[in-house]
């Protein structure tokens, strides 16, 4: 557990590489840490971990958008990301049911997708500079405001980061089952039929 709360620690902090680069900007695993901690936490509890990790550090990245470039999120931007955090937590809790490295790879791409069409999507909503139509949405998906980069490099740098970050979490957390003799996504899929207990690395300290 406490190598879960440290990888998922280290990611938020990951999330804040754009205000060194701002090319880097999404370069992180956004929904991957609320869908790693679904499908790696059993108590429910434990999913605030990766929110509080979430909500910080998008609190720390308001505020240097806010200082640096005058742009702060709107509320509706606030609820419309904590809502794909919920989604992630959902597909998470899916995955951890039918483990599977198909799944596991299939929910990290699922979550990115999300991530991306309901935060553009709410950006055309709610942005004056789009036009209300569909030209406009299409706009909010690729190529976004001139003065920034296109909208499109946003998403492929939050798929890259997800599922880098989902591959790195999963390997690390299934080594450290198999080496404690807990069943793993390594080992071979459990068969029809069969009851598959759920897996988590507990602490051994």
């Amino acid at each position: 557990m406490y190598v879960a709360i440290i990888l998922i620690v280290l990611a938020a902090l990951y999330r804040l590489l754009p205000t060194v680069d701002l090319s880097l900007s999404n370069f992180s695993p956004v929904m991957a840490i609320a869908f790693c901690g679904a499908v790696y936490f059993r108590k429910r509890w434990m999913w605030l971990v990766p929110f509080l990790a979430l909500a910080l550090s998008d609190v720390y990245l308001n505020n240097f958008y806010a200082r640096e470039y005058g742009f702060t999120w709107p509320v509706s931007g606030l609820i419309a990301r904590t809502a794909c955090f919920g989604v992630a937590l959902l597909i998470g809790a899916w995955v951890a049911k039918r483990k599977s490295w198909l799944n596991l790879l299939n929910g990290a791409l699922l979550g990115a997708l999300v991530f991306y069409l309901v935060t553009n999507t709410q950006s055309w909503a709610s942005d004056a500079f789009y036009a209300k139509t569909p030209a406009g949405w299409w706009q909010a998906l690729t190529v976004g405001h001139p003065e920034y980069p296109p909208t499109i490099f946003f998403f492929r740098n939050t798929l890259f980061g997800d599922l880098m970050f989902t591959g790195f979490f999963a390997g690390i957390m299934e080594l450290i089952a198999r080496r404690q003799g807990s069943p793993s996504l390594l080992d071979e899929e459990t068969p029809a039929g069969a009851e598959e207990k759920p897996v988590e690395v507990e602490a051994k300290d």
